[in-house]
């Protein structure tokens, strides 16, 4: 279900998290359409995180360090690079809106990257919005084989680590139903929702940002909830 936000420059950050308390979140047609609309799918993917699956190429590849995987460092650039075209893809839904409201999501401590380095560049990440025990992935990019995978496994270490129950994907592709993503009904992810926001909030950076975490480490956190 989508629905047009007839005054979308009202939208503030406080407002998209009370969105993402009931289930929706907002999208444009393209980078370059102003405008945003809400959304709120009949059928809702997830990651659960006691069945996140790895490949045991992808697990070579973490366990070797070959990226430097960091946290909340780059978030401009994170968003930036998920904004840009890719091959298959090329238009994206974030349009300058959506970086300022994401960004303003972010100063709040709300919204987090992850990135991805080789060398000085970087060549992958993700970003996400953080709410109670709930975390809402937006958008993921790569620039060097791997490079996004390599994210979302540090990422899942990262929610495990902090308490976190509802690893939200909004949509199921092919690529994330590698990794155990699945579909839910509208009723079935409502109660999910509600549980994950209801008691404690889960602590994204119960793992320290300022220091990164060795991949080894990261899949053995993984591994204690499989």
């Amino acid at each position: 279900m989508t629905s047009r936000d007839s005054a979308s420059s009202e939208i503030t950050p406080a407002v998209l998290l009370r969105a993402y308390a009931c289930g929706i979140f907002p999208m444009a047609e393209s980078a370059d359409d102003p405008t945003l609309f809400w959304v709120e799918p009949e059928l809702r993917g997830v990651i659960p995180l006691d069945g996140f699956r790895i490949a045991s190429r992808l697990a070579r590849t973490v366990r070797s360090d070959a990226f430097r995987v960091t946290v909340n460092t780059a978030f401009k650039a994170t968003i930036s690079g998920c904004a840009a075209p890719q091959a298959g893809r090329e238009d994206t839904w974030i349009n300058k809106r959506i970086r300022d409201l994401y960004g303003g999501l972010h100063a709040l401590g709300h919204c987090h990257s992850v990135e991805v380095w080789q060398d000085d560049d970087l060549v992958g990440g993700l970003y996400g919005v953080s709410l109670g025990r709930a975390f809402f992935g937006e958008s993921m990019f790569h620039r060097v084989r791997d490079a996004s995978k390599v994210a979302l496994v540090h990422l899942v270490a990262r929610l495990i680590a902090g308490g976190f129950e509802l690893l939200d994907t909004q949509y199921v592709t092919e690529h994330l139903k590698s990794f155990g993503a699945v579909e839910i009904s509208r009723r079935r992810y409502t109660a999910l929702l509600d549980k994950s926001l209801a008691g404690e909030p889960a602590d994204f950076l119960r793992l320290p940002a300022e220091q990164p975490i060795a991949g080894t480490r990261a899949l053995e956190i993984i591994a204690t909830r499989q």
